[in-house]
């Protein structure tokens, strides 16, 4: 097994913060020796279990670059603090994670109300911010100047399920979504989708995320006689959802926008009749023709870490962090990081990746593909 470079105990990072050299001086979280990283993302809890692999997926790069001696004879070190995906908590880890563990840059940071509060924090500090998951389309355009994120809007993934949905006759389209900001704006992006083709959902509901209300989420879901369902849901709640729905005596299809882990879904429920698709943000985590991908699952099997779609999107995410911190070159600081983020154009595993058009997003990728009830992927 590997070492990971993400590490959840802040203890740990004392001994490397006291050997920092006099660059340390110039620029914070940068030595001669190591570059610090640092994430504020929910670790606990049924969510956290998502975000822990796709931090384990950017472990597989850094640990890779690492081995090869770092970016610039810098090795990367990964420290991630646990929010809870609660604002304030997420805003006491930035701070800490700037003033106590000194970090150059973040990476990873996770949820909508937990970035959206934290934006003026990162535009004081002038620390780029690298690969968020789980973040609205509002938050983002409120961290625009200081946040970077590879992944396609929720904007795009709405006009594309609503799309494909469309186009294969399904007008009786219901919302299931998280009870946090991020799930409420999803509601809106798939409602704005939906509103050219003179469609309104059947039914809107509320899903807890910790899932103790999925029983009659289900029940609502399945009252609305809806064809199909759409999901802004993650961790295990979707799956909960779903079965909670079949239970009710209703087996409509089931449409997941990209935080809806196919894989665990799979796990907590049989899936049924239409059974579940999802639009992916990312390539096809086990394609053969993409070099980037078969690195991947080669990583990912030597560390024994699942290979999905979820710990893929860490590692390519963390391969824009890694390319970005090559290009700015040896003088590393945080405005020639920014610099460079601003003007970096790149294709990873078939998917290209623009920031020079001045936007927070770097993607459009979307790919619709189908969950079996063995958990497989099937585009």
């Amino acid at each position: 097994m590997q070492r990971r470079s993400f590490i959840a105990s802040t203890a740990v990072l004392a001994g490397g913060l006291a050997r920092l050299s006099s660059v340390q001086a110039a620029e914070a979280g940068v030595s001669d020796s190591e570059i610090v990283l640092g994430s504020s993302a929910v670790l606990s809890g049924p969510l956290g279990s998502q975000i822990k692999v796709v931090h384990n997926g950017a472990a597989l790069a850094f640990d890779s670059v690492n081995e090869q001696g770092g970016v610039g004879g810098r090795k990367i070190k990964m420290v991630a603090l646990d929010d809870e995906l609660k604002a304030d908590k997420a805003v006491e880890n930035y701070g800490k994670l700037l003033n106590d563990h000194r970090v150059f840059a973040f990476f990873g940071c996770v949820g909508s109300g937990t970035t959206a509060a934290a934006a003026k924090l990162l535009q004081q500090s002038g620390a780029p911010s690298v690969g968020g998951y789980g973040v609205g389309d509002s938050a983002r355009e409120r961290v625009a100047g200081s946040a970077y994120f590879v992944r396609a809007s929720n904007a795009r993934e709405a006009q594309a399920l609503v799309e494909h949905l469309a186009t294969i006759g399904v007008n009786k389209i219901a919302i299931a979504h998280l009870d946090n900001p991020g799930g409420a704006e999803a509601v809106k992006l798939i409602e704005a989708a939906m509103a050219p083709r003179k469609l309104a959902p059947t039914a809107t509901v509320m899903v807890k995320g910790d899932g103790s209300n999925a029983a009659a989420a289900g029940k609502a879901l399945a009252d609305s006689q809806s064809q199909a369902i759409l999901m802004y849901l993650a961790g295990t709640v979707a799956g909960e959802v779903i079965k909670a729905t079949y239970d009710a005596g209703s087996k409509p299809m089931f449409y997941g926008m990209s935080i809806v882990p196919g894989e665990v879904t799979a796990k907590v429920v049989p899936l049924q009749a239409g059974g579940l698709a999802i639009s992916q943000v990312m390539p096809y985590p086990w394609g053969e023709v993409e070099t980037v991908t078969r690195d991947y699952r080669r990583l990912a099997e030597r560390a024994q870490v699942p290979v999905g779609y979820g710990s893929f999107e860490g590692y390519l995410n963390a391969l824009v962090m890694i390319e970005a911190l090559k290009r700015t070159g040896r003088d590393l600081t945080r405005a020639r990081l920014h610099a460079t983020l601003r003007a970096l154009k790149l294709r990873l595993a078939g998917m290209d990746i623009d920031f020079s058009t001045g936007g927070t997003t770097g993607s459009r990728f979307i790919e619709m593909v189908r969950v079996t009830p063995e958990g497989r992927f099937v585009r």
